[in-house]
């Protein structure tokens, strides 16, 4: 068991890096309240799944702007410094929700708005952070930390969307609101427990000359690119959760709390694998581990997408009916399916970036890393709410989980080179 079960090594290790993680442990546990209350909160305003994945959509375009630009400062500045003015700039933003979901503003465009400058500041605080960890920690441990943050979002979306439904159907949006900013206090109290972290060679640039040279590097970067794109292929075809108002609400039944039940299901998932990582930092062919396990996502996916179609099949799509236990079930293996494999898929491709790439350029690829990971599956929401509108609502998953399928298989032939990439000898 011992070695099954996650190695703790970075925390006795660095003191700092434990400061770090228990805060954002805490703070992203609110941000998956806000997360999951914007979402039911824009739906009750409209009742339009598309609406939903407008959030994704207006969030988009600051993210990635955010992540091109915001990585730039990390590789220019103090990155402990860069993360604690993007702290701010996040939690007055949530702040700013809290107060007009309490004079009961309706004005659609103010809610999107604050969700994007929320998700941008925490764009490049995640950058920063990412770029912070290979000075707190030798590379032997990356692995390890990698899946201690596996553990931190696991737990955050078990927990949070969770307390939201719950939060949402109990005592409204206002103090659900309001719960994620007293939870992100948490965030500052990691940050400030960090040394002076400046880059090892500054970039003496910054703007669009800067963004060009990381563009460059990623060109002649083969492993940590093909991190990118089977990503990207993994979130744009394999994000559902834009559906889950409405399979609350007119199929699966139970409305707020099925929405966070299925939600955290996920989050179980990630939060199992992770727990038991332990094997994990002794994978050496990290490439192909990420290709299996994104090909275990999309089949997961599509399961999920198949407990949708017989539901709607059998049981009609009658709104406000009561819960339908076993496809809600069902569902939540599904999605603890595809949470898990996320996880695993995540732990290798960010030890493959932080391991691979150099100190110098490692803030923009942690902000290129923070887009795609971020902005993925915003791209991945609004393919899902158009599939959604103009199929069912079990489309989504149903199709995008054997798209994902079908390119992985593609993959396994086309990037020879990622899958041959040792974890002893990484090179970008």
């Amino acid at each position: 068991m011992r070695g099954l079960l996650v190695d703790i090594s970075p925390l006795r290790e660095s003191p700092a890096f434990a400061r770090l993680w228990i805060g954002t442990s805490v703070a992203q546990i609110g941000a998956q309240v806000t997360i999951v209350a914007v979402g039911l909160h824009v739906y009750a305003l409209t009742h339009s799944t598309l609406a939903v994945s407008m959030v994704a959509v207006w969030a988009l375009g600051p993210m990635i702007l955010a992540g091109l630009f915001g990585g730039a400062l990390a590789d220019r500045y103090d990155r402990r410094l860069v993360a604690l003015v993007t702290a701010i700039i996040a939690w007055i933003c949530i702040g700013a929700l809290t107060t007009i979901a309490f004079l009961d503003v309706e004005t659609l465009w103010l809610y999107y708005a604050l969700a994007a400058g929320n998700a941008a500041a925490a764009t490049i605080m995640g950058a920063a952070r990412g770029a912070i960890l290979p000075k707190l920690l030798p590379n032997h441990l990356l692995p390890a930390a990698a899946a201690l943050g596996g553990i931190t979002m696991g737990l955050a979306v078990t927990v949070g969307p969770a307390v939201a439904g719950i939060t949402v159907a109990a005592w409204g949006y206002p103090w659900t609101y309001l719960l994620d900013a007293v939870l992100f206090t948490a965030a500052f109290v990691g940050i400030f427990g960090l040394p002076q972290l400046r880059p090892d060679v500054a970039v003496t640039g910054f703007g669009l000359s800067s963004v060009a040279d990381s563009l460059r590097f990623l060109r002649r970067a083969p492993n940590i690119r093909a991190t990118f794109v089977f990503d990207l292929v993994a979130m744009i075809f394999g994000t559902p959760r834009v559906v889950y108002p409405a399979a609350g609400a007119v199929l699966l039944g139970g409305g707020s709390v099925t929405v966070g039940a299925l939600t955290a299901s996920f989050a179980v998932g990630a939060l199992l694998s992770g727990l038991l990582s332990g094997p994990l930092g002794q994978v050496r062919r990290q490439g192909r581990a990420v290709t299996l396990a994104i090909l275990a996502f999309g089949a997961s996916t599509a399961l999920f997408g198949v407990v949708l179609l017989v539901t709607a099949i059998t049981h009609g799509t009658e709104p406000g009916r009561g819960p339908i236990v076993p496809a809600i079930v069902l569902g939540g293996i599904a999605l603890a399916g595809a949470g898990a494999s996320d996880n695993v898929s995540a732990v290798f491709r960010t030890t493959i970036l932080q391991a691979a790439a150099p100190d110098e350029v490692r803030g923009r690829m942690q902000g290129l890393f923070s887009v795609v990971v971020a902005g993925g599956p915003r791209v991945g929401d609004l393919v899902a709410g158009l599939i959604a509108t103009a199929l069912a609502l079990w489309a989504p998953a149903l199709v995008g989980g054997l798209v994902i399928m079908a390119i992985m298989l593609a993959f396994l032939r086309v990037y020879r080179g990622f899958q041959q990439y040792d974890a002893v000898h990484p090179t970008p």
